[in-house]
């Protein structure tokens, strides 16, 4: 019967290495938190086992072997860990890749679903607290090559603590299952008898992990390495130890070559020769005063500084009689080139520019270290690549514990923050350039814009038709924005537009009920012309003498001085076009003029009459 437990069900997730999710459709998505798309297991020359050693006539087993072989590269990099140039390096690789982002995040995390980003947010910042740790991790895993945290699993809260391991200490062994070759397990073998990591009334001396229970963090770079990762210094530690030897050199021969010395030239004259070296112990006794312990008063025998300080006195006799004395200048020493030169190469196995480490002198110029720093800038994008593969096996297995499946398993992207400002703007600028030659050539009418998708930007035929969804989509924002702003009417919500062209050209202003627009039959309620008080006498009353205005218009056509000053016929003619009386409006007014003609004319008549 399978087990259904969760940490059963975790054994089984990550037995295949691989983790393959459908994410809709036909498509699948990878996450690949070993690494094991990216490398071969299978005959490959294991440097542990078969390169510095015959195989098969070593005697112990080839577990033993690996971790001895291993042990001796770490202590050199526990040497070269005291090596101002080397530690300088590493603490450069730390910072570099786990700096914040503008917006101060060490780690952003990308997903569309908004409880997932929550549930990461929560496991890396506040459970894993990345943004202290996150250092440490990544200069151990570039020092060694491998770094290792254990995982403690809640069954209900998924990750609750995590605890780094020793590379010293821990084992990677593969090949265990033969159904399944992908199934990885860790073997914890502390070489204490107290156990570090856990405590317990009996200390385990041997432990087993699962996958699952292990982020293992390895720089894959080189094969030969395999199950472990290659240390990013693996490369000057060759170099290191000549640079070491080199430099210690110096120092002894400026200690012991460098002083400066005397030469005493005796004249010895007829002394026989028998009695030459007397002669000179009794001048040496008399010029120099032997050490003498000050709290004994006994000779000092292992006070002899022969070769260091002391004179040198040389009998002579014949042509070359004469005392005198003579000073013998210290050799300098001349390989400081050779320092140079391995130095040189140490900083080139590092990868590191040489402005970061403090010789700005070698830097020629601004884009010699700009073209430096991109070069850096891909390094530490390797590093923090690799990193992000185990934080994602982190949070797969989290969310699994949480009871995410299937898609939700595998949807969410970690990113690292690239530290090159340089790297940064030769991308900014690349798509700058495609832009401008693409304006330019969609404006010369040169190419469409199908082929500029194409070609420059390199767009797929189905990646074309979702940008112009989104292109549809961005103006729809700007015209509902604009109109929130000029309007006050939100379109998506009101389903009206106000004031558009449009608008205008079908004769509505945005505050009709329909298309159709208009008062209903009848009018509105209370809707006219309000109610005017006829005022008798008046000309401009609607129940006065002259209701039709004939005086009014008699008097803008005078040229008497009592009406005001006459208009001119153009003027006059300009305010009529301006007014745009047609011809019907015209005849109406014609008639009502001749009505009114008539009407006075009646009353003139009866009032003759009476």
């Amino acid at each position: 019967m399978a087990d259904t437990t969760l940490f059963g069900r975790l054994r089984r997730l990550f037995s295949t290495n691989v983790v393959v999710r459908n994410v809709g459709g036909k498509k699948l998505k990878v996450s690949d938190t070993s690494r094991t798309q990216s490398v071969a297991h299978n005959n490959l020359i294991d440097r542990y086992q078969k390169l510095f050693t015959n195989s098969g006539l070593s005697g112990y087993s080839d577990s033993l072997l690996t971790k001895t072989m291993r042990l001796n590269l770490f202590k050199d990099y526990e040497n070269m860990d005291n090596d101002p140039i080397v530690s300088s390096a590493l603490d450069i690789y730390a910072d570099e890749s786990t700096m914040k982002s503008e917006y101060g995040d060490v780690l952003t995390i990308k997903t569309d679903n908004d409880q997932i980003k929550q549930i990461l947010h929560n496991l890396y910042y506040d459970i894993i607290n990345i943004e202290f740790n996150l250092w440490p991790w990544v200069r151990n895993m570039c020092k060694y090559g491998d770094f290792f945290l254990k995982l403690d699993i809640n069954e209900k809260y998924g990750i609750t603590n995590v605890i780094p391991m020793s590379v010293y200490d821990v084992s990677r062994i593969e090949g265990l299952d033969l159904e399944n070759p992908e199934y990885v397990k860790y073997v914890i073998e502390s070489a204490t008898n107290e156990h570090r990591y856990k405590a317990t009334e009996k200390s385990a001396h041997r432990e087993e992990l699962e996958n699952y229970e292990v982020a293992h963090f390895r720089l894959l770079s080189d094969s030969n390495y395999l199950p472990y990762g290659k240390s990013q210094v693996e490369g000057g530690r060759k170099i290191w130890k000549q640079l070491s030897l080199m430099e210690d050199a110096m120092l002894i021969h400026r200690i012991m070559r460098a002083p400066e010395k005397r030469v005493f030239k005796i004249d010895i004259g007829n002394i026989p020769p028998s009695e030459v070296d007397n002669y000179m112990q009794q001048i040496v006794n008399k010029m120099k005063k032997a050490p003498v312990d000050e709290n004994t008063g006994d000779y000092n025998l292992k006070y002899n500084m022969q070769n260091i300080t002391e004179d040198f006195f040389m009998p002579v006799r014949g042509g070359d009689s004469g005392t005198s004395i003579e000073s013998l200048p210290g050799l300098t020493y001349e390989a400081t080139e050779d320092i140079e030169y391995l130095k040189n190469k140490l900083l080139a196995s590092l990868r590191i520019p040489k402005a970061f480490l403090g010789y700005e002198e070698q830097v020629g110029s601004k884009a010699t270290l700009a073209a430096e720093d991109v070069r850096f800038a891909r390094t530490i994008e390797r590093i923090q690549r690799i990193t992000i593969s185990e934080l994602t096996k982190i949070g797969i297995v989290h969310l699994f514990a949480q009871g995410y499946q299937d898609a939700d398993l595998v949807n969410f992207e970690l990113d690292l923050t690239n530290p090159s400002t340089i790297y940064e703007q030769e991308k900014i600028e690349l798509w700058g350039n495609k832009t401008t030659l693409a304006r330019d050539m969609l404006g010369d009418g040169l190419v469409s814009s199908e082929w500029i998708y194409k070609n420059i930007f390199e767009f797929t035929d189905e990646q074309i038709k979702q940008e112009d969804d989104k292109i549809v989509f961005d103006y729809k924002q700007k015209f509902r924005r604009s109109q929130i702003e000029n309007e006050g009417n939100d379109p998506a919500k009101s389903g009206e537009s106000q004031g558009t062209p449009s608008d205008m050209a079908m004769g509505r202003t945005g505050h009709e009920l329909d298309d159709k627009g208009g008062s209903p039959e009848g009018g509105f309620e209370g809707a006219g012309r309000p109610k005017e008080i006829p005022h008798h006498g008046k000309d401009g009353s609607a129940r006065g003498r002259d209701p039709l205005g004939a005086h009014d218009m008699k008097k803008g056509g005078s040229s008497s001085p009592k009406y005001g000053k006459p208009l001119a016929l153009a003027h006059f003619d300009k305010i009529k076009k301006s007014m745009e009386i047609n011809k019907k409006e015209v005849k109406i007014i014609s008639e009502t003029s001749e009505v009114e003609k008539e009407y006075k004319n009646e009353v003139s008549s009866l009032t003759k009459d009476a």
